[in-house]
């Protein structure tokens, strides 16, 4: 840093410093243009008057004032313009003490609104060429009293263009924060969705393939000594339900990775299209799974497609978890107009409202028996309406009359962004 850069940004920091140099330069100026006599007889000559004692005091009084221009500009003014007015009536010849009005009238004008700089812009000229031209022994036009019209006339001018253009550069400095602030939210927000899907995606691969892992090693430690081809069936779908979680969180994991990174996985995500596949993984838990579809030739939006089979597979991994040993699940894929409907019905036994039955609090209220864990604290229900809704569709669980449970998900079979204001 230059030590030009240097003094600046210490006047900048010390800003009583700077206008106190900027008084005494005035003062300096003040006292020089006193001892020049414009009407000399060659012209303006230097040392041709001597000012009285009364005007130096003046000159000193009006610079004096200038170094609080910036605590009270309009006192400042009031004070220059008063010494000012005291020397134009009483000063034979005339010192330039004016000349500290008009610094004190551009730091007004720099520092309010326009209306009130050409108020008291327009009050101050008049005062002060009225009285130049009215008082002394000098004519009305003389140079002087022009002098005092123009110079008020152009601090005005100058100190309302200063505060204009200060007024842009904070306005523009301003514009690129706000636009830096939104992009800095609009990264968060992108941020936070990405994390949220996959944690999404992490809850509906863990909580579906453990479950059945959870149920099939409890069926083989069951049947270990009595039968053990039934153990050795029950172990090759704990292997079969493991190799599967596997594969889909080495996928999920995968979206983390870098662009163009070469472990990348390239398998397609799943979708209506593995329905059957993942019916058969319970139904070789135990669990009888009826599937009726009428959506046969129907191209969904990968978006959708993935919605609608991790709503599916959420729900009969919760009925496996909550429903009882005997509880079957009836799963419908059915397109009605737009939409396309997915609805899973079991037919667990009437609960009492105890973890694990099917008398909780509605789903639509709340985590309850049915949202992940046994203790009602699981996200399942919410990550389904929340995936749901992220397509713009809805989604609605809860109990069933008479007993059971229902999940009901309408998918639009276009995907649409949801309206702006819509909760996610």
């Amino acid at each position: 840093m230059s030590t030009i850069e240097r003094t600046r940004d210490w006047l900048r920091a010390h800003p009583l410093a700077l206008d106190a140099a900027l008084a005494a330069g005035v003062l300096v100026s003040m006292v020089a243009g006193s001892f020049v006599d414009p009407h000399g007889e060659n012209g303006a000559s230097w040392g041709a008057r001597t000012p009285g004692a009364l005007g130096l005091t003046l000159m000193v009084l009006g610079a004096a004032a200038l170094v609080f221009r910036r605590r009270a500009p309009m006192t400042v003014l009031a004070a220059t313009v008063a010494f000012s007015l005291v020397e134009l009536v009483t000063g034979d010849p005339r010192a330039p003490v004016a000349m500290s009005a008009v610094v004190a009238l551009y730091t007004v004008a720099s520092t309010t609104d326009r209306p009130t700089t050409w108020r008291v812009g327009l009050v101050t000229m008049t005062v002060l060429t009225a009285v130049a031209m009215l008082a002394g022994p000098m004519p009305w036009y003389a140079q002087e009293n022009l002098g005092i019209f123009a110079w008020t006339g152009m601090a005005a001018a100058a100190g309302d263009a200063v505060r204009s253009r200060r007024a842009f550069v904070h306005a523009i400095r301003e514009r690129a924060e706000r636009a830096e602030r939104t992009r800095e939210e609009e990264a968060r927000r992108r941020v936070a969705e990405e994390r949220l899907r996959i944690a999404r995606d992490l809850h509906d691969v863990v909580a579906h393939h453990i479950a059945l892992v959870n149920v099939q090693a409890g069926v083989a430690a069951h049947v270990m000594d009595k039968r053990p081809d039934q153990a050795k069936e029950a172990l090759a779908h704990v292997r079969e339900a493991s190799r599967s979680a596997l594969n889909e969180l080495r996928a999920t994991v995968g979206l983390l990775r870098q662009s163009g990174d070469p472990e990348a996985p390239t398998e397609p995500a799943p979708g209506l299209a593995r329905l059957d596949e993942l019916a058969d993984t319970f139904r070789n838990a135990g669990m009888p799974v009826e599937v009726a579809r009428s959506d046969e030739g129907l191209s969904l939006p990968a978006a959708v497609d993935l919605a609608a089979y991790r709503v599916i597979q959420e729900a009969l991994t919760n009925v496996r978890k909550h429903a009882g040993p005997d509880a079957k699940a009836e799963v419908s894929v059915v397109r009605v107009g737009p939409n396309v409907e997915v609805t899973v019905l079991d037919g667990g036994p009437r609960g009492d409202g105890e973890p694990g039955g099917h008398g909780g609090p509605a789903a639509d209220e709340g985590p309850g028996p049915h949202d992940g864990t046994a203790e009602g604290g699981g996200h399942g229900l919410l990550g389904m309406r929340e995936r749901v809704t992220a397509i713009g569709g809805s989604c609605t669980a809860g109990p069933r009359y008479g007993g059971g449970f229902r999940v009901h998900a309408i998918l639009p079979v276009k995907n649409r962004t949801p309206a702006l204001g819509d909760s996610v």
